[in-house]
C-alpha cells in the first residue's frame, strides 16, 4: 500500500503515522503487559487527587488527619489572576490555545535538545497527567521499562494520550484548579493551599503577585529553589517567573521592576502537616474503618474523606483532664511505694533478676542482634548497655536523657498506663476515648487493643445468672468459707476462695448487699449454684467477645478482657437490656459534603426490661449499700438533686490491675489502671485497689462534666422501670444500732489470686461497725423493718471525711 505513494517523504511521513497510531494502540491496551497501565476514561472522569481525609468530633472539631501527602484542596474561585498568569507564562505560555499537546513546543524542546539545551516541552496539562496518575510509577510500567529510549518515548505518549483525555473531559479552569490541588512544592506540602499557608501565613485568594511568582517558581525544582535552604536562587527563580510574565503582557514593565525589587517576604505559618493529630483516637478510627474503606473502595489516607465521630470534644476534655490529674498522683503513689527496690516482682513477691534480659528479648531489635552478632551473647549485651540519647516520657514533659536499651526497659517498666472509654448505650455512640496516657511514647491502645484481668467487675455477670434462674436481690446468702469442688483435665480439684481480709462475718446478706460490698465468699456460692457456664454465657450475651475460661473462680475475674468489651456489656443492663454494638463513627462525607454512609448501631434484646432495671438497682448497692465499694465517690461532688451513680470496682492479684466501671443515668464508662508490665504493681490495698486508681478517675471526670452545663449531662436518678417489677427488692440490710456510726468512703476492694484458678475479693473488716448514712440529697428507702432505726442523713463526721480527702488530693496534685 504504502509503495503506491511515490514521494518518499510522504510515504516514510505516512508510515511514521501509521506506526504511532499502532503504537498508541499498543501502550492503551498494554498489549502483551509491554507498557504497563495506563489511565483510562474512568480514572480520568473520576480523579484520585490524594487528599488528605479529615477527623472531627461529634460538634465539628478537627481533631485529625490522614494522609500520606498533605494538601487542602481550593476551588477555582480561590486561585488568583495573578498566580494563574505566573503559572502560564513561565509553563504553558500557549495553555488556551492547545488541547493538552503543544506541537510547537514539542518541536522546539527536541530542537533544543539536540543542541545541547535540554528544555520541558510538557504542557500545564502533561504535567497534571504525570502528576495525577503517576504515568512514571513502577507499579505502571510494562516490560519496556528495561529499554531507556524506549522508556522515555512510552512515557511521553502516555503523558500525551492521558493529556488529551484530560482536555476532552475538563475545561480550561478545571484543569488549573486540579493542577495546583496536585502539585508539590517540596518537604511534604502539597497544592497551592498548603504552600501559601506554610511560607506566607495567607489564604491562596490572598497571594500578592511576587508571592505567587515565587510559589511557581519553586516549581521547577522544589529543593534548589526551597527559600528555607537557598533564598538567594529562590529570588533569581521568582524573578524569572516575573520577567516572563512581563514577556508576556500580564504585567507591566514598571510592575515588573517593583515586584522584583522587593524580598521573598516569608511570613511563616503553621501548617497541618506538622500535627497530623496522632492520638489514640485518630488511630482507633483508623482501624475501625479499616473494612469499610476496603469494601467501598476507598483510600483513608487520599480519598479526602469527612469522617465525624462520635465522641463528644467537652467530655474528651474532661475525660484528659481528669486521667492526667490522678495518673501523675498514681504514679508518684508507686514510685513512693518501691523506693530504690525494683518492682518487678514473681507471684512469691521476689524480684525477677533477669526481668530487663528477657523483656530485651521480647523486642523486635533482638532478633536483628542476634543475625548481626552472630548470637554472641556478649556483643549483644554490650549493644543492650550502651548508652545513647534518647527522649523519654515523665509527667512533668519530656527528658533528654542517655540511657541504654535496658535502662530504658527498667525506666518503662515503671510507668503506670490507663484505658478509659464512655458510651452513651442508647444509641452506641462513644463519647470518651483515652487509650493511654501519652499516645507519642505508648501506641498501644488500652481501650480495645489491651485485655486485662477484669477482677471484682466481672462480678455482676454472677449476679445476673442469678437473676436469670429465678432468684431476686433480696435473696439472701452466708458470708461463711467455701469449698468448691470442679473437674479439671479428668482431675477433681478444690476451691476455696477466701476475702482480702481473710475474715468471714458469718452473717447473712442480700445479693445486692453482697455485690455491693464485693463479697467473694457469697459471690462463689451464686456462681456455684447458677453453673460457671451460665455466668460465662450471660458475660457473652452482653457483650463480652473475649474467650473465657469457665471454671469456679470466672465471676471474681480471672480472665482477661477489654475496656471497650466490658463498657458495651455493662451498656447493656443501662439499655433496658438491649445490647448496643458500641460506634467510633456516625457520618462519613466526601470532600464537598455528601453523604456517603451514616453509621447506626446494632441492638438486641438479650435480657429482660425487668431483669435490666433490677440489675441497675443492684449496681446501686455500691453506694446504697453499708460498706459499698463505691463510696469513696463522696469525695466529689456528685450527690445533688437526687443523683444516682451505680458501679464496681475491681483489682487484681497483687493490685496489678485496677479498675471501675461507672454507670449514671445516662453514661456507661469504663476505665482500667496498671503498667503494661504485669509483674509491675502496687505493694498494699490502699494505694493498689481500683477505688483507689481508677475510681477516682471516673468521680473527677462526672464532677468536671455535671459542673459544666453546656455538656447537657445533668445530675438525676436512674430511669423508673418500663415494665411491672415482678421481683422482691426494696430490701434494706439491717443496720445495727450503734454510737459511733460513721461511713468508711475508703472501701477496699481487690481481687486476690493465690494460685492460677483462685481468686478472691476483700470485705470490709469493719463491716459490723461501720453502717451506711444515705447522701444528703437521697432520701433513705423505707425499711422493711419498721421498727428499725432511722439514721440521719451524712452525719458531720462524714462530711469531714470528704473535706479532709479533697485536701489531701489537691496537695497531691500541687506537689
Amino acid at each position: 500500500m504504502f509503495k503506491e505513494i511515490g514521494n518518499k517523504p510522504l510515504r516514510y511521513f505516512i508510515i511514521a503515522i501509521y506506526f504511532l497510531i499502532i503504537l498508541f494502540c499498543a501502550i492503551e491496551i498494554n498489549f502483551l503487559y509491554l507498557f504497563g497501565y495506563s489511565p483510562t476514561y474512568r480514572d480520568i472522569k473520576t480523579p484520585n487527587m490524594r487528599i488528605a481525609s479529615e477527623l472531627y468530633t461529634a460538634d465539628g472539631k478537627l481533631i485529625g488527619r490522614y494522609y500520606k501527602e498533605n494538601r487542602t484542596p481550593i476551588d477555582f474561585k480561590q486561585i488568583t489572576q495573578g498566580t494563574i498568569n505566573a503559572l502560564v507564562a513561565t509553563e504553558d505560555a500557549r495553555f488556551y490555545n492547545h488541547y493538552g499537546v503543544d506541537i510547537y513546543s514539542v518541536f522546539s524542546s527536541a530542537a533544543s535538545t539536540f543542541t545541547g539545551d535540554k528544555r520541558g516541552g510538557s504542557t500545564i496539562t502533561q504535567q497534571l497527567a504525570k502528576n495525577l496518575y503517576r504515568t512514571r510509577n513502577n507499579k505502571q510500567q510494562g516490560f519496556i521499562k528495561h529499554i531507556p529510549l524506549a522508556r522515555t518515548l512510552v512515557y511521553k505518549l502516555k503523558e500525551w494520550t492521558t493529556a488529551l483525555k484530560l482536555e476532552h473531559q475538563y475545561s480550561k479552569n478545571e484543569i488549573l484548579t486540579m493542577y495546583f490541588n496536585t502539585v508539590t512544592f517540596g518537604s511534604n506540602t502539597y497544592g497551592l493551599k498548603t504552600a501559601a499557608k506554610k511560607y506566607f501565613n495567607k489564604e491562596p485568594e490572598k497571594l500578592d503577585i511576587q508571592h505567587s511568582a515565587m510559589l511557581v517558581g519553586m516549581l521547577k525544582a522544589t529543593t534548589t529553589y526551597n527559600p528555607d535552604n537557598n533564598p538567594e536562587k529562590t529570588l533569581e527563580r521568582r524573578n524569572v517567573v516575573l520577567s516572563q510574565m512581563e514577556k508576556y503582557n500580564y504585567i507591566s514593565k514598571q510592575e515588573f521592576e517593583r515586584y522584583k525589587s522587593r524580598p521573598l517576604g516569608l511570613t511563616k505559618g503553621e501548617v497541618v502537616e506538622d500535627n497530623r493529630g496522632d492520638s489514640y483516637l485518630r488511630s482507633a478510627v483508623s482501624r475501625y474503618l479499616e473494612d469499610w474503606c476496603e469494601s467501598n473502595g476507598y483510600d483513608l489516607y487520599e480519598s479526602g474523606l469527612k469522617i465525624y465521630t462520635t465522641i463528644d470534644s467537652k467530655l474528651q476534655q474532661y475525660a484528659e483532664e481528669a486521667m492526667k490529674e490522678q495518673m501523675k498522683i498514681l504514679q508518684q503513689r508507686l514510685n513512693n511505694a518501691w523506693g530504690d527496690q525494683n518492682p518487678w516482682r514473681d507471684s512469691n513477691g521476689d524480684e525477677i533478676k533477669d526481668f530487663p534480659e528477657k523483656a530485651a528479648q521480647r523486642l523486635p531489635v533482638y532478633s536483628y542482634l542476634k543475625k548481626k552478632y552472630n548470637n554472641n551473647q556478649d556483643s549483644i549485651n554490650y549493644y543492650l548497655n550502651k548508652p545513647k540519647k534518647m527522649k523519654i516520657f515523665s509527667w512533668n514533659g519530656d527528658k533528654e536523657v542517655e540511657y541504654s536499651t535496658i535502662d530504658s526497659i527498667k525506666y518503662y517498666a515503671k510507668i503506670l498506663n490507663t484505658g478509659m472509654m464512655t458510651m452513651d448505650p442508647m444509641n452506641g455512640h462513644i463519647k470518651v476515648w483515652v487509650g493511654g496516657v501519652d499516645f507519642d511514647h505508648f501506641n498501644f491502645d488500652h481501650v480495645n487493643q489491651a485485655k486485662r484481668q477484669a477482677g471484682s467487675t466481672f462480678k455482676p455477670f454472677a449476679y445476673l445468672a442469678a437473676l436469670e434462674s429465678g432468684m431476686s436481690p433480696c435473696d439472701k446468702f452466708v458470708d461463711k468459707p467455701v469449698k468448691i469442688e470442679y473437674d479439671e483435665n479428668n482431675t477433681t480439684l478444690y476451691w476455696e476462695p477466701k476475702n482480702a481480709d481473710y475474715n468471714f462475718t458469718g452473717r447473712e446478706m442480700t445479693l445486692r448487699h453482697a455485690m455491693g460490698r464485693s463479697v467473694n465468699s457469697v459471690t462463689a456460692q451464686i456462681t456455684q449454684q447458677v453453673g460457671w457456664d451460665n455466668v460465662v454465657k450471660y458475660a457473652h450475651e452482653c457483650g463480652i467477645e473475649s474467650k473465657l475460661k469457665s471454671v469456679p473462680s470466672v465471676s471474681l475475674g480471672s480472665n482477661d478482657v477489654s475496656v471497650y468489651e466490658m463498657v458495651k456489656a455493662y451498656g447493656t443492663f443501662l439499655n433496658n437490656g438491649k445490647k448496643t454494638e458500641p460506634i467510633l463513627v456516625y457520618k462519613i462525607t466526601d470532600n464537598e459534603g455528601h453523604v456517603l454512609e451514616e453509621f447506626k448501631a446494632k441492638q438486641k434484646q438479650v435480657i429482660s426490661e425487668e431483669i435490666a432495671w433490677l440489675m441497675l438497682y443492684m449496681f446501686r448497692g455500691g453506694m446504697d449499700e453499708p460498706g459499698g465499694t463505691s463510696q469513696a465517690l463522696w469525695e466529689w461532688d456528685l450527690w445533688k438533686k437526687g443523683n444516682q451513680i451505680g458501679g464496681k470496682t475491681g483489682t487484681s492479684s497483687d493490685y496489678v490491675d485496677g479498675w471501675y466501671m461507672g454507670i449514671t443515668k445516662d453514661l456507661v464508662t469504663g476505665i482500667w489502671v496498671g503498667c503494661d508490665e504485669r509483674s509491675v504493681h502496687f505493694r498494699s490495698s490502699g494505694t493498689g485497689e481500683g477505688s483507689h486508681t481508677a475510681l477516682p478517675i471516673f468521680g473527677r471526670f462526672m464532677e468536671k462534666v455535671y459542673h459544666d452545663p453546656s455538656t447537657g449531662y445533668t445530675y438525676g436518678p436512674f430511669p423508673k422501670p418500663t415494665v411491672d417489677i415482678t421481683r422482691e427488692y426494696n430490701c434494706q440490710t439491717v443496720i445495727i444500732p450503734s454510737d459511733t456510726l460513721t461511713v468508711d468512703t475508703t472501701m477496699t476492694d481487690s481481687l486476690m489470686v493465690p494460685e492460677e484458678s483462685e481468686v478472691e475479693e476483700p470485705a470490709d473488716s469493719a463491716f459490723q461497725n461501720k453502717p451506711y448514712q444515705k447522701p444528703s440529697d437521697n432520701k433513705p428507702s423505707t425499711p422493711t423493718n419498721p421498727t428499725q432505726p432511722q439514721i440521719k442523713t451524712e452525719p458531720q463526721t462524714n462530711r469531714e471525711k470528704r473535706q479532709e480527702a479533697r485536701r489531701q488530693r489537691r496537695e497531691e496534685q500541687n506537689n
